[in-house]
């Protein structure tokens, strides 16, 4: 389990985390979310004892980071994939970090064979790609067999096939009991792979809930109906006291009832029905709209004023 308690960095007068008190339980994959600028690399820093907290605390099964022995054996992190030296191979490389943790020199080639780079393992990882360079950096996240994982931004530079294995991995290591934390800017894999989230924005919590009570709780939920006899199937919700929205394409919306209440109550009435369907924001939306007074970088679509400027003097100059 990770422990964070009144956790709190300052930079000078910048607050990257402001008071984070949360806890990342063993037996479920927790996902971190948060805009850029949010705090999630300075948290996870601070967790690994990288970065030095100005006030609150963190534990690693009730232990600082600096005080655990052999600390790969506890705690396995994939922070930052390039950090490898380029002239050493991928196997000299996870000997290295296995023989500064008493770690047996065999697990090695397990955690190569697991990661799917034995083919390569005695290649200089200067010509490593991105997603070879992952999954280097997963695999010296397990080399100690740690009952906690730690994941930033695991997916960067993974082919389909590398996600779903780095997916279906987290969710093995947390079916395991491990404790299973990963931070990702793809929501949409977050979706499939996360049961819990925890989410920061300009440094402060703003949620820390399951996955399926985060949706609900910050999106909107409705019924989309469509039926031939649109006018009647209008009469018929009026009469229950259903209130029903056209959105313009033929659908009607309907807030705070149930499908199948709906479903129940046009077959009484003889009603055709071509849709019938809850709709739900997706995750992505839901952290959209709880995040948006957090992000702090904001992109506009319109092109700048002074671009065109640019633009119409370089065309001008070469005229």
């Amino acid at each position: 389990m990770i422990e964070l308690e009144g956790l709190t960095k300052r930079y000078g007068e910048k607050v990257a985390v402001n008071n984070l008190t949360f806890a990342v339980r063993p037996g479920i994959v927790t996902g971190f979310l948060g805009p850029n600028g949010a705090g999630k690399s300075t948290t996870m820093r601070m967790i690994l004892g990288l970065d030095r907290p100005t006030a609150g605390d963190v534990r690693i099964d009730g232990t600082h980071y600096d005080r655990l022995k052999d600390p790969l054996t506890s705690i396995g992190a994939l922070l930052e994939a390039k950090g490898v030296h380029p002239g050493r191979s991928a196997y000299h490389h996870l000997l290295c970090l296995a023989q500064s943790n008493g770690i047996p020199a065999r697990r090695v080639h397990e955690v190569l064979d697991t990661v799917g780079l034995s083919a390569v393992a005695r290649k200089k990882a200067k010509g490593f790609s991105l997603g070879m360079g992952q999954r280097l950096g997963i695999a010296a996240a397990l080399l100690g067999d740690p009952r906690i994982l730690m994941f930033d931004e695991p997916v960067n530079g993974l082919d389909p096939e590398g996600i779903h294995w780095i997916r279906t991995l987290m969710k093995s290591l947390a079916a395991q009991g491990r404790t299973v934390f990963v931070s990702s800017h793809l929501m949409s894999e977050m979706a499939l792979t996360a049961d819990h989230l925890v989410v920061i924005g300009q440094g402060r919590l703003l949620a820390d809930t399951s996955m399926a009570e985060f949706i609900q709780r910050n999106s909107r939920s409705y019924v989309r109906v469509r039926s031939p006899e649109r006018e009647r199937l209008l009469d018929v919700l009026h009469g229950a006291g259903i209130t029903a929205v056209e959105n313009g394409n033929g659908t009607l919306e309907v807030d705070g009832s149930k499908a199948e209440h709906i479903g129940e109550l046009a077959a009484r009435h003889q009603l055709v029905l071509h849709e019938l369907s809850p709709q739900q924001a997706s995750l992505e939306e839901a952290f959209m709209r709880l995040t948006a007074e957090s992000v702090e970088y904001h992109a506009h679509s319109d092109t700048p004023a002074s671009a065109e400027r640019w633009g119409d003097g370089w065309k001008e100059g070469r005229a």
